[in-house]
């Protein structure tokens, strides 16, 4: 799968993307992620890309013309492997491309697991970081397929938001995540939701410091913190069930 974001700032994605499980399935092909810089997508000399609001207000908006060069652009390039099979029988041809473009705004739906898990089956998806005050909102009626928020609340940009949603779509893909692969089916729902339950590890009990415990504020009540005893008694029904009993579908 394909993540092609459109920014203003590019090398904001550089560190992140060459860290952890994200870097490792970059690697093996397992996806494909690339910032593209808008600037390159415009037609005068000074690469402007965005321009004061009609009507009035503070701030600038970006401008339609170079989202419109850059999505029409990203849509036409094809995989490699695709571009291969051009020579071969058009019965050995893949099927059209599965592309969506998302436009990260405040007034975007909440995005959500069933979105992620939606999105994951995708040969690609095409993310619009927003800036400043906005974006033309030609943009938003006759380009982008959905507009997306992670929330009620206005950031600086829609970069980060763009990482969190690769990020979220990536660990669904098989080989993000390697050997969980499976784990992740375990716990998704048929509906496109995720399973999420408590979770403890070593040590089984955690003798917590004194000068924590005479802390006037937020002090614990226990001097041990202990795992819950079915965790620890081997018999999966009731391990099941207990999770079960505690956990929480994240749709």
């Amino acid at each position: 799968m394909r993540f092609d974001i459109i920014t203003i700032f590019p090398e904001f994605f550089d560190f992140y993307l060459s860290q952890s499980l994200l870097k490792k399935a970059i690697n093996k092909g397992v996806i494909k992620v690339k910032a593209h810089n808008l600037r390159g997508f415009t037609s005068d000399k000074h690469k402007v890309v965005d321009d004061k609001p009609f009507g009035g207000g503070r701030g600038m908006v970006l401008k339609v013309g170079p989202l419109y060069r850059a999505v029409s652009t990203l849509k036409a390039r094809k995989p490699k492997s695709e571009a291969r099979s051009k020579s071969k029988s058009s019965k050995s041809q893949r099927p059209g491309q599965k592309t969506k473009i998302i436009l990260l705004t405040p007034r975007g739906k909440s995005f959500n697991q069933k979105m992620a898990t939606k999105w994951s089956k995708l040969d690609q998806l095409i993310l619009i970081s927003g800036r400043y005050e906005g974006v033309d909102e030609r943009v938003a009626k006759y380009i982008v397929d959905e507009k997306i928020s992670l929330g009620s609340f206005v950031s600086m940009s829609g970069d980060l938001p763009a990482l969190i949603v690769v990020e979220t779509v990536a660990r669904l893909i098989p080989g993000v995540v390697g050997k969980s692969d499976q784990l992740i089916g375990e716990r998704t729902t048929r509906q496109g939701g995720f399973i999420e339950y408590p979770q403890y590890t070593r040590p089984e009990e955690f003798a917590v410091p004194a000068e924590a415990r005479e802390a006037k504020a937020g002090k614990p009540k226990a001097k041990v913190w202990r795992v819950p005893k079915v965790l620890l008694s081997g018999h999966h029904r009731e391990i099941e069930k207990w999770r079960e009993k505690h956990s929480k579908v994240i749709e």
